[in-house]
């Protein structure tokens, strides 16, 4: 089984589980009890709630104060996704870790759970997308388009499994180096954010 393999019905289980209550404030109740798979659901789960929070905030009718304390639950929301993708990011380290990369190995452009971070949105892209193609209440015309898009993601989601599948497969023969580099946010940090540090 490639990691893809491995992912993509995880990511699913995620999304359907977090729709049958669709209520941002459902606690999470994670069917793995640890590993790379406790991970992954604990992903995509904090994105499937980042996905509806950014719909609620975008009513034109919201109370400024809850749009606030909403935009603050995003901001925490991304540092958390940030924080999971580097501990997966972790879990390859450690995996790849006593590989030797060749002498003429060459680097990526972005690191393994990064990809897999996209890989999650797409999950969510592809559910929501299904659900207009699908939905009795549209015109034939929504449906028609929304399909259409649902098609160019179904085929994003193969090739961006393709492209994580041979990227660790790289890492595994030695023809790329796995490397990870933290993302050092500086707008949370208050040794670093001005607005911060000047108070």
């Amino acid at each position: 089984m490639t990691f893809s393999e491995l992912a993509r019905p995880i990511f699913e289980r995620a999304i359907l589980d977090y729709h049958k209550t669709d209520d941002v404030d459902t606690p999470m109740h994670n069917p793995y009890a640890e590993g790379i798979e406790a991970d992954l659901y604990r992903k995509c789960w904090i994105d499937t709630v980042q996905w509806h929070l950014e719909d609620i905030i975008r009513d034109p009718h919201i109370d400024p104060v809850g749009a606030l304390a909403i935009k603050r639950r995003i901001d925490q929301s991304n540092q958390d996704r940030t924080d999971l993708v580097e501990t997966i990011d972790s879990f390859f380290y450690t995996k790849y870790h006593d590989i030797t990369p060749q002498p003429d190995a060459s680097i990526n452009t972005e690191s393994p759970a990064w990809a897999v971070d996209r890989l999650s949105i797409l999950a969510l892209k592809i559910y929501h997308m299904r659900e207009q193609a699908e939905r009795s209440d549209a015109s034939e015309a929504h449906r028609a388009t929304c399909q259409q898009k649902l098609n160019v993601l179904l085929e994003q989601q193969t090739d961006l499994s393709t492209a994580i599948d041979q990227l660790l497969a790289d890492i595994e023969a030695g023809r790329k180096w796995m490397k990870v580099y933290k993302q050092m946010k500086m707008y949370n940090d208050p040794d670093t954010n001005p607005v911060l540090y000047s108070k």
